[in-house]
């Protein structure tokens, strides 16, 4: 609910009145507004003003000792980045886009991110749109009857701020939300790529894309995913390929939140939560670490496995076939990742993102494999998983618990589930605690060393040579240099030509 006014200024604000020029307003406006009548922590901040953004943008870089950037040169706005105790600030400053403020704010969003603060006055809540009354009522409501009309990503967010702030979309606001779907196609690669990313992030993913796929706007979006509409599956499963995704993609976040480092401390809510708690809780401060990493800034590892969820079993309806009676997908793995791969590229991932997305698609059967052949996977085995995996294999092994739990609902079996956690838990053992023991062991010899000690010749065979020692020492069978050269000798004895 909205605080009662005096609101909780940040320091930030008070700093930078001395640079408000005497007549020239400059107002706060956005989500930070927003965000400090709920009480919450501010990291981004929007800056509207009667004059040039890029201007005093840089009077702010110099007064804050803050980095400066030009944000966009043509809409005249600048961004200051700050380095605090509480993490990284970003400023961003822009010319109004009306001739007042008034027009600026019809032409947002939403009204509970049409009010403004001006920083010579940040007691006076501006609020021309009613947008606190709305924020109190838990509506969201459009700023215009055009507003989607004017930016068709505003369908797609909108979704996501009726999630993560718990509201209630206004029924003309959803009307104008279906009217512009056919707009969607429209909107830039990166602008979608980056709206649903932040979809997945927020709270309720698969609520968010569930909405999305009643308005029409997912398949506007993501029309390869039709196909797994009606796609029926075995009868070991609940549900068709696209109510399995949903669940998958419903069920990761139960487990995120399960293994968050911020996890209550009065524990589970139900014996089989307890499993995943009591099996792999002694790694949330590393799971969560590694989710929030990324490959490109503000896009972290966690949006992209959710992504990956969605994708995983996509290459299924192509591949569905009969087999003695029996629903079977054959080689879906490879097909869902072609299609992850043709999405990466269409929504402009960066290289190292298509790889991890794609890698997940791909390898989201290795935990079940594994499960078949060994009760635990041993050294030798952890060292191949993540030869196959790279840095996509703890995420692997997360959605390998959760595509369990879509696959079998509230029928799941609490021994399936705790063999899952077995190989999973091995597996996240191997990565976090031996290292450099299991996963990358350190080299003990280098391949100028084979050279000259066994009169090799330099090619492909050194490799190999290093490839079965490097497996060697993974699997627990050389430790030291001298082990190693033994290693290469026991090689040439047992028929491993090394001078052929």
């Amino acid at each position: 609910m909205p605080h009662e006014l005096p609101l909780k200024v940040p320091s930030l604000l008070e700093r930078m009145r001395p640079l408000t020029d005497e007549g020239a307003g400059v107002y706060l406006v956005g989500g930070a507004v927003r965000d400090l009548l709920l009480g919450r922590e501010v990291h981004d901040f929007d800056f509207a003003l009667e004059g040039s953004g890029i201007q005093l943008a840089r009077k702010a870089a110099n007064k804050l000792k803050g980095d400066f950037y030009v944000l966009d040169e043509e809409r005249d706005a600048g961004r200051v980045l700050l380095e605090t105790d509480k993490g990284r600030l970003t400023l961003d400053f822009t010319g109004f886009r009306g001739k007042s403020l008034e027009a600026n704010l019809a032409g947002r969003d939403f009204t509970i991110n049409a009010m403004a603060l001006e920083l010579r006055d940040p007691q006076a809540l501006l609020d021309p749109l009613n947008g606190a009354n709305d924020l109190q009522k838990r509506v969201l409501r459009a700023c215009s009857e055009g507003a989607f009309e004017d930016d068709a990503v505003r369908v797609m967010r909108a979704v996501r701020m009726a999630a993560s702030f718990k509201l209630k979309i206004e029924e003309s606001t959803r009307a104008g939300m279906r009217a512009a779907v056919g707009k969607l196609a429209e909107v830039s690669a990166e602008r979608t790529r980056d709206e649903l990313l932040r979809v997945l992030l927020a709270p309720k993913p698969a609520t968010s894309l569930r909405a999305l796929d009643m308005l029409g706007a997912l398949m506007a979006v993501l029309p390869e995913l039709e196909p797994m509409k009606g796609c029926v599956q075995s009868d070991a499963h609940l549900y068709d390929v696209w109510g399995h995704t949903l669940r998958v993609v419903e069920s990761l976040e139960k487990v995120l939140g399960l293994l968050d480092e911020d996890y209550p401390a009065e524990g589970a809510g139900n014996l089989l939560d307890g499993l995943i708690v009591q099996s792999l809780g002694r790694y949330r401060k590393e799971i969560s670490a590694y989710l929030r990493e990324d490959f490109v800034a503000e896009r972290p590892m966690r949006g992209l496995l959710f992504l990956a969820a969605l994708y995983h079993d996509s290459g299924k309806p192509a591949s569905k076939a009969e087999v003695e009676g029996q629903v079977r997908f054959p080689g879906h793995q490879a097909g869902s990742a072609r299609i992850a791969g043709e999405r990466a590229q269409a929504l402009k991932l960066s290289n190292a993102e298509a790889e991890y997305f794609v890698g997940i698609v791909e390898n989201h059967s290795l935990p079940t494999i594994l499960m078949k052949t060994m009760v635990v996977p041993d050294r030798r085995a952890i060292y191949h998983y993540f030869q196959a995996t790279g840095a996509a294999g703890p995420a692997i092994g997360l959605h390998s618990v959760a595509d369990l739990m879509g696959k079998f609902g509230p029928e799941l079996d609490r021994d399936a589930l705790q063999a899952r956690l077995d190989v999973v838990r091995a597996l996240m053992e191997g990565y976090w605690e031996q290292y450099y023991e299991v996963v990358a062991p350190k080299p003990l010899l280098d391949g100028q060393t084979l050279i000259e000690r066994f009169k090799l010749k330099a090619g492909p065979q050194v490799g190999e040579i290093l490839a079965a020692l490097r497996e060697a020492q993974a699997a627990g069978e050389v430790g030291t240099e001298e082990e190693a050269i033994q290693f290469v000798v026991e090689l040439e004895r047992s028929g491993f030509q090394l001078l052929g």
